[in-house]
C-alpha cells in the first residue's frame, strides 16, 4: 500500500504565499509523474500543475508565473510554491502520484492524498 501525505495549507491573504508538500511513503519501487489538483466547492477537481520524474512541469495556465512546482526523487515528495495568491485559488489542494510498485511489470498505479485547504482571504 502507498501513502501521500499532504501539508502545508491553512490561511492567507490575498498576495501571500504557501508552500504545499506531499510525502509518499510505502511499497512503492518509483514514481513517475507527481502532481497538485485542486477542487473548489461546487467544482469539479481540475489540474493544477504536474512534474515528471525528470524534472518536465506543465501549468493550468491560471497558475502560469505564480506557482512552482518541484521534487525530490530522493525522497518521494513534491512541492507546490504558491507566490501572489488570490481568492480564486481558494480550494482543496490534493497530490496525486502514478507509482510503480513493481519494477517487473511497471505498470503505474494512481494514487491520490487526503487533501490541504488554502484559503486565501482577507
Amino acid at each position: 500500500q502507498v501513502q501521500l501525505v499532504e501539508s502545508g495549507g491553512g490561511l492567507v491573504q490575498p498576495g501571500g504565499s504557501l508552500r504545499l508538500s506531499c510525502a509518499a511513503s510505502g511499497s512503492l519501487f518509483s514514481i513517475n509523474t507527481m502532481g497538485w489538483y485542486r477542487q473548489a466547492p461546487g467544482n469539479q477537481r481540475e489540474l493544477v500543475a504536474t512534474i515528471s520524474r525528470g524534472g518536465w512541469t506543465n501549468y493550468a495556465e491560471s497558475v502560469k508565473g505564480r506557482f512552482t512546482i518541484s521534487r525530490v526523487n530522493a525522497k518521494n515528495t513534491v512541492y507546490l510554491q504558491m507566490n501572489s495568491l488570490k481568492p480564486e485559488d481558494t480550494a482543496i489542494y490534493y497530490c496525486n502520484a502514478a507509482v510503480v510498485v513493481d519494477p517487473f511489470t511497471s505498470n503505474e498505479y494512481d494514487y491520490w492524498g487526503q487533501g490541504t485547504q488554502v484559503t486565501v482571504s482577507s
